[in-house]
This record gives C-alpha cells, sequence and structure tokens, in this order.
C-alpha cells in the first residue's frame, strides 16, 4: 500500500513538473503573474512556473499589419470619397514595453485601427480630393506622425502606413476620367503642332539656304561677265584706239567663223593685219 502512495506522488509530481514547463519562442516574450500580480519576464527559452499559482502570457513581438477598413470621408470640396488604409507595428522587444502593451492598453489592435480610422477623417477632411490623391506621401507622413505620438505610452513601434486607396463616387470618376482624356488629347495636339511647325521652320531654312546659293552663284557668274567684259575693253584699248571700224569688222568676222560662213577678205585689208598681228604672223611684202 505504502508502495502506491508513494508511487502515486511521484507521479502527481512529474505532471505537477510538466504542467509548469513553458517555452518561449524567439518571436515571443513572456509576462509571468502570480495571483494576477507581475512576477517576472520571460525571455526565450525555457521557464517554469508554479502550476495554478503562476500564469504566462506569451506576447507577439513580430511586424503586424492590420487594415483600418474602408470608410467613406467628405473631402474639403464636399466630395465622398472611400478611403482605406493599412498601418504596421510591432509591440517593442524589451520589457518595459512589452507591459506597457498589456497594462496600459486595452486590445492595442482595435485601438490602433479606429485611431487611424479618425486620424484619417482629420487629415483628408482638410484637402480636395484631388489634393488628396496627389498628396499620398504627405498623408502617410501625418498618420504615421500621429499614431507614434498616440501610442508612445502603449509600448508599440509604428513601423509604416499605406493608403490603400482613395476612391471618389463612381460619377465623380467618369468626369476626372474625360479630363485625364482631354488633357492628354490637347498635350498630344500641342507637340503635334510643334512638330509640324519646326519641320516647316527646317523646310523654311533649306529654302533660303537654296537661295542664298543660287544668288551667290549668280553674283560669280556675274563677276564673271564683268571681267570678261574687262579683258575685251583692255585689248580694244591696246589693239583698236581709234579704229572702231576694224573692230567691228573683227567681231563680224568672229561671229561667221562660229558659223563655218566663208568669207572673202581683201590680202591687204586693215583686218588681215590686225589677224595677223593678234595671230603673231607678220604679212610677207611683195
Amino acid at each position: 500500500m505504502s508502495l502506491i502512495y508513494v508511487l502515486s506522488i511521484g507521479l502527481f509530481l512529474i505532471m505537477l513538473f510538466f504542467s509548469g514547463v513553458k517555452i518561449v519562442r524567439p518571436t515571443h516574450r513572456g509576462l509571468i503573474e502570480r495571483f494576477g500580480k507581475y512576477r517576472k519576464f520571460a525571455n526565450p527559452g525555457f521557464h517554469w512556473v508554479i502550476p495554478v499559482i503562476d500564469q504566462m502570457y506569451q506576447i507577439n513581438i513580430t511586424e503586424v499589419m492590420i487594415n483600418a477598413e474602408p470608410q467613406e470621408i467628405i473631402t474639403n470640396d464636399n466630395l465622398n470619397a472611400r478611403v482605406d488604409a493599412q498601418v504596421y507595428f510591432k509591440v517593442k522587444e524589451d520589457e518595459e514595453s512589452v507591459k506597457s502593451s498589456q497594462y496600459s492598453v486595452n486590445n492595442y489592435s482595435y485601438q490602433i485601427v479606429n485611431l487611424a480610422r479618425t486620424t484619417l477623417r482629420n487629415i483628408i477632411g482638410t484637402l480636395s480630393l484631388k489634393a488628396a490623391n496627389s498628396e499620398r506621401g504627405r498623408i502617410n507622413e501625418e498618420l504615421q506622425k500621429t499614431l507614434k505620438k498616440e501610442t508612445q505610452t502603449w509600448g508599440l513601434e509604428i513601423v509604416r502606413t499605406e493608403l490603400k486607396e482613395i476612391d471618389p463616387p463612381k460619377d465623380v470618376q467618369e468626369t476626372m476620367n474625360k479630363v485625364v482624356k482631354a488633357e492628354n488629347e490637347k498635350i498630344a495636339a500641342i507637340d503635334f503642332a510643334t512638330a509640324t511647325e519646326t519641320m516647316a521652320d527646317g523646310q523654311r531654312r533649306a529654302e533660303i539656304k537654296k537661295a542664298e546659293g543660287m544668288r551667290q552663284a549668280k553674283i560669280l557668274e556675274a563677276e564673271g561677265d564683268a571681267q570678261a567684259i574687262q579683258l575685251v575693253n583692255d585689248a580694244a584699248n591696246k589693239y583698236f584706239v581709234g579704229n572702231a571700224q576694224v573692230l567691228r569688222k573683227l567681231e563680224a568676222v568672229e561671229k561667221s567663223l562660229a558659223t563655218n560662213a566663208k568669207i572673202v577678205v581683201p590680202a591687204n585689208g586693215e583686218l588681215v593685219n590686225v589677224i595677223g598681228e593678234l595671230a603673231g604672223i607678220v604679212p610677207l611684202k611683195k
């Protein structure tokens, strides 16, 4: 009988020991309470608590994402915008922060959701719908700043906030799409007109350069003609001073020879003497 009693006590003690074993994972921290009063902090690893007397509460310290839930917000230009956001946060891993997350606030996830929704209404309510869509970065910054300030005694770290959507009513969205389309078409038309103007300007400059080239060619041609005339004048002054009639005859011979015409000229005529002198030939004397 005594053996059975001893075995029963031994079995009870073994069960009591294992029922008090607590393992804390690296992703959690533990708070151990005795009769409802905080006793000590539990880091990751093996812990043993007195069953029934002690109680361990494990708190997740990894990053958590919660949805602020979609809501209708009236913007500054009296439009109903459907707004949704996400908040990323985590419980700080030090003892005081873990204690604050449990003893300073009741259900911090629920509190953060409602605080985020209220903050979004305050921020977006001061902006027009267009400004709200174009200033998402500033809205995220203000939301995160407000949440950090309001939760600083909760032992939490607000990692970041993200606006998921800021959607206007359907009819307003359709109007905005039409405006954007018209604006894009306007920009395209301006670009096409600019390109056409640039091409026309290029053609105009090409025509100007072409005309300039033709003008220069005519100037050069005129200068050549002037030089030729100057040479003829110089020859006339040298060989035909006071012999205008002989010059006229020579010009007539030149034109006739150019057309292979036959001309009979007296052998002792002045014209023959002039042609001979021009050719370097001296007439023979009888």
